[in-house]
Parts: C-alpha cells; structure tokens; sequence
C-alpha cells in the first residue's frame, strides 16, 4: 500500500479493491489521477483508493502520471534520543531536499540534513522508508518521494537554519517536545515515527 498526500489528505494505493465504507474505489486503470488530485485540492474528495492486484503497477502507475522529484531526508538522534526538527513554512518538520545529479538517496539525505541544520558528523545507521505527496510548482503538479534515513550524532555545537531554505528555527526535542511538535508538522512526516509519538495527552498543547 502506497500514501500519497495531497495538503495532508492521502491518495491510497493498494491491492484491495475495498478498504473501507468511506473510500472511493477505481482501478488504476481508470483513475484520472490529476482529476482526483484537483478534486482533493477543491474539497471535493477526501476518501480515494486506486488500486491494482499486482503491486508493483503502483508505483510505476505514479511515476508515470506526474513529473517525479526524488529527495532524501534525514531523521537523527543524538546521544540523549532527541531527534533534530525544522520550523519550515509554520510548521514542524524533518529536513530533507533534492537529490543532485552523481548522489545517491543517502548521500542526498546527508547533504541537505547537514545543509538545512548545520549538524555535523551524521552516521547513517538505517534507511527508514520513502514518502510520497504532491506539490504544485510552475502551475503544474509534481510528485515528490523521498528516502528517509535514520542518521546519528554526537555533534552538540550551534545548530544554523538555512535560511534561503525558508527554515526559521533548528531543534533537538526530546519524546515529549517531539509528540507536541507531530502535531503540527504533516501527515507524511508522521509515517516516519513510532505509534507512540503519535500518541498525546489531552492537556498537551503545541509550542
């Protein structure tokens, strides 16, 4: 199964042609995928699932509706398990950017996360997932997957928002903070964490 988000609101692809009462149903085959994508964008859809018995048609059916833009994106600890953050367009989020031409996916993913944040000395310990959403850029959609890594670190000293990024403020938070920070950050980051960071108090407010 595949998420492909669209303002926070996901596209699922799978292999199941009923996953719910709420979802929308249409083979691959006939999806008039730019179509659904307006359609979420107007309000007009929020429960759609695309679906095709042979998985591996999904991500090819993707590849093929919208100009892909691959990134990597970093998730890191340091030694006291907090994980370093991104204030980026008001929201919280994990640093990631585009890959260049001779990179690859964790090569790209250790560049921007040392670029975006200014940390240093990054190991890669495991490569965690990709993520999939929609963007608009030129008047035209785009579809951007990015490879996240798990990365670590001892690096302690000052941390520098990229700035001509659009990156406000750089932040270790530790579990509590980062629960409070998921839930202002997007849905796709939220794939990359645990069930229990998802998990809050009610009393718990964002800061």
């Amino acid at each position: 199964m595949y998420k492909v988000f669209v303002k926070d609101i996901p596209i699922i692809l799978s292999t199941e042609k009923k996953i719910g009462s709420n979802y929308k149903s249409i083979p691959i085959k006939l999806a008039r995928f730019k179509k659904i994508i307006k359609k979420i964008n107007n309000g007009e859809l929020l429960y759609v699932n695309l679906y095709h018995k042979n998985p591996e048609k999904l991500e090819k059916f993707l590849r093929k509706k919208l100009k892909v833009v691959e990134a990597g994106g970093g998730m890191v600890f340091n030694p006291k398990k907090e994980i370093l953050f991104i204030r980026r367009n008001g929201k919280w989020d994990l640093p990631k950017g585009k890959m260049e031409k001779g990179e690859s996916f964790e090569e790209a993913a250790v560049r921007e996360t040392m670029e975006e944040t200014g940390v240093k000395d990054l190991k890669v310990k495991r490569f965690i997932t990709k993520t999939y959403h929609v963007f608009k850029r030129n008047d035209k959609f785009k579809l951007k997957i990015t490879y996240w890594y798990e990365m670590y670190t001892d690096y302690d000293g000052e941390l520098i928002p990229e700035a001509n990024e659009g990156i406000k403020k750089v932040r270790w938070k530790n579990f509590e903070k980062a629960q409070k920070a998921l839930q202002d950050s997007y849905e796709n980051i939220k794939l990359l964490f645990p069930k229990e960071y998802l998990t809050t108090h009610p009393n718990d407010r964002v800061s």
